[in-house]
């Protein structure tokens, strides 16, 4: 589980704000399964809205582009995303994601990604809580910065008391399935990142580089 800081700047933030200020949304029910349709309360922009494909670039665009999001996830392929919506009273129950979406070409979701588009002190509640072995972690970041976790993980949203609530949830396929492997390519990579920067001649560095190198050709999926 990993924070991605600033995916989105304060003028995209503002831009994607204005654009869904006179949106139409619509009831979150309708893009959930049979079981998170039962836990599910909230409202989602409706699909045939005529900015769609412009709000999708924005903050897929800066995500796929993000050196965290690339090195810690590997995505192979990047959903487009719901925009979420909650109002006082709205929750969502605990659920697991499905672990396959898409009509027509399907992808595996591998990795579920929630780009938060309100400033934190905007809204009341609203936590975004994922359980894991050591406990629930409680999520809520400043608008702009995103948060990727397993999509295997049973989480939640808290419900909002106050203001509201706007997220860009999203799903990836990495290409490299297994997330204890993926983990350990990230902090590899953290450290080949921080050795090409200070000895970027050293043998070490090309050693650890070609250690990572050749552990994703090992582990990666087409």
């Amino acid at each position: 589980m990993l924070e991605i800081p600033k995916v989105l700047n304060r003028e995209q933030l503002d831009g994607v704000a204005k654009m869904l200020a006179g949106a139409t949304f619509v009831d979150g029910k309708m893009s959930a399964g049979s079981r998170a349709s039962s836990v599910k309360n909230n409202q989602e922009l409706d699909p045939k809205h005529a900015g769609i494909d412009e709000l999708n670039e924005i903050v897929i665009g800066n995500l796929f582009r993000h050196p965290v999001f690339q090195s810690a996830v590997l995505p192979s392929r990047v959903s487009a995303p719901f925009f979420a919506r909650y109002t006082a009273g709205m929750a969502y129950g605990d659920h697991i994601d499905d672990p396959i979406m898409g009509v027509g070409n399907r992808y595996r979701c591998d990795v579920a990604i929630t780009v938060f588009l309100s400033d934190p002190d905007s809204y009341d509640g609203g936590e975004l809580e994922v359980r894991t072995p050591l406990g629930t972690q409680s999520i809520k970041l400043a608008a702009g910065n995103a948060f990727a976790y397993p999509a295997s993980s049973l989480h939640r949203v808290s419900e909002v008391s106050r203001g509201e609530r706007l997220v860009a949830v999203a799903w990836a396929q990495s290409l490299v399935r297994d997330g204890a492997k993926r983990e350990l390519l990230y902090e590899l990579d953290v450290a080949r990142q921080s050795l090409m920067r200070v000895t970027p001649k050293a043998e070490v560095t090309e050693k650890v580089d070609a250690v990572y190198a050749n552990l994703v050709r090992m582990w990666a999926e087409p």
